[in-house]
């Protein structure tokens, strides 16, 4: 048995093989997601593409299915020390069945230590507590003191995102059918944060790509100083704008290339973000 590791469920965007987590073992719960009668699991082989292609044949509401509290409890039975990160419980069951399963590998092993956090965000913030998460580790520092810093840095995190597709939001009852048409005629771009409580909130519908670009690298400054902090780019087949974004972040903030992430969204976070969406973590 392993004295540490880390777990995630899939939205985090991580390939556990390639994710550097040094001597700390990492693994991810895949979440679900249902087109008609296909199902998706979020693995890092389930092409995304096929999933978005899918949604756009698909005249019906997909719906996406979060991990069982099984799936989350055969890899907490694995360490004596334990943490997971899920995404945002204001979108997702996940962390509730994380928590779940954390009782319930608990009642049988009182000995372990388990604690899940609830990232209140998606993607490159679960990135950042993750990387946080082993860094603190490293550190030798006590189980319980790890979880209070950790608490903390998740409360520091935002998350800014643009939606330029909102087909799934209309099938899905989210948006009115007009109302999507007219989006999507005006060329709009929904430009949205988290609250403290994990919920999105959308802050600013500017016009075009361009704008909408813009005004996530201006907000960004407006929610903390980001002097040197490391940021998370995710997209959904949208590498143009993502190139756009970093020279705007290194040329507005002076970051540096070696604080920069970019990932491609797996299936759920597409699923979420749809076709050109775009997610900057921080």
């Amino acid at each position: 048995m392993n004295d540490w590791q880390l777990v995630s469920d899939s939205t985090c965007d991580l390939n556990p093989e390639s994710f550097d987590t040094g001597d700390i073992p990492f693994a991810t719960v895949p979440l679900k997601i249902l087109v008609g009668d296909r199902e998706f699991v979020d693995l890092p082989e389930t092409d995304p593409h096929e999933l978005l292609a899918a949604m756009k044949r698909f005249s019906g509401a997909s719906s996406s299915a979060c991990p069982s509290p099984q799936a989350f409890a055969e890899q907490f039975y694995k360490a004596a020390h334990t943490i997971a990160v899920t995404i945002t419980s204001g979108l997702s069951g996940s962390y509730n069945c994380a928590v779940q399963a954390m009782n319930m590998v608990l009642d049988e092993h009182p000995e372990k230590k388990i604690h899940v956090v609830d990232s209140r965000s998606t993607a490159g913030s679960m990135v950042l507590i993750l990387r946080q998460l082993k860094k603190l580790i490293e550190q030798g520092i006590p189980f319980e003191e790890i979880v209070r810093q950790i608490e903390s840095y998740r409360d520091s995190m935002k998350i800014i995102f643009s939606l330029a597709n909102f087909d799934n939001l209309v099938k899905n009852g989210r948006m009115s059918r007009a109302a999507g048409v007219l989006a999507s005629a005006l060329n709009i771009r929904a430009v949205a944060t988290n609250t403290s409580d994990g919920v999105i909130e959308v802050i600013e519908k500017p016009r075009g790509e361009k704008r909408a670009v813009e005004r996530m690298v201006a907000l960004m400054g407006r929610y903390k100083d980001m002097t040197g902090k490391p940021v998370v780019i995710t997209h959904c087949n949208n590498p143009g704008a993502v190139q756009v974004i970093c020279e705007l972040i290194k040329s507005t903030y002076g970051t540096k290339d070696s604080d920069i992430t970019v990932l491609e969204c797996a299936c759920l976070t597409s699923f979420y973000a749809g076709d050109q969406g775009l997610l900057l973590c921080f």
